[in-house]
């Protein structure tokens, strides 16, 4: 990795958000590939995991998507998600429809950047990537 920009000005707070931009700026990047392969564009994100704790990060998040993110109720569905697999395999549960009752949304965010400080940002973002590339050999 690499950091660049670097004044005296800058402090921990400048680091940590850049750090949130960044898990925000792969997930586009990530995002958007899957768009293109798909051919299906992207309305909402569900997610999930310790990260979704971080409000900041969510809101980072729907503002560089430009959609709605939806957090459940239950953020570590890992383990959840291997226990509703057992159940389904030795019939705990009847279908994937039962399971869908389980779920429900703790918390939604909904972009408020414009589109174009967001298309600028993601400009830049990239624009920085490419300058790190080849760094070391």
């Amino acid at each position: 990795g690499v950091i660049v920009g670097l004044t005296r000005a800058s402090t921990k707070a400048h680091i940590a958000r850049a750090t949130l931009e960044s898990i925000c700026y792969q997930t586009k990047e990530i995002l958007d590939s899957m768009v293109a392969d798909s051919g299906r564009p992207l309305t909402f994100m569900r997610v999930d995991g310790g990260i979704t704790a971080n409000e900041l990060c969510m809101q980072l998040q729907s503002d560089i998507l430009g959609i709605t993110i939806k957090r459940p109720t239950i953020i570590e569905t890992t383990a959840v998600g291997a226990a509703y697999a057992a159940g389904l395999a030795v019939g705990y549960w009847e279908d994937i429809d039962e399971l869908k009752k389980h779920w429900s949304i703790s918390k939604e965010w909904n972009p408020i950047m414009n589109a174009s400080t967001r298309t600028e940002g993601f400009r830049l973002w990239k624009k920085a990537v490419a300058r790190t590339l080849n760094w070391v050999e």
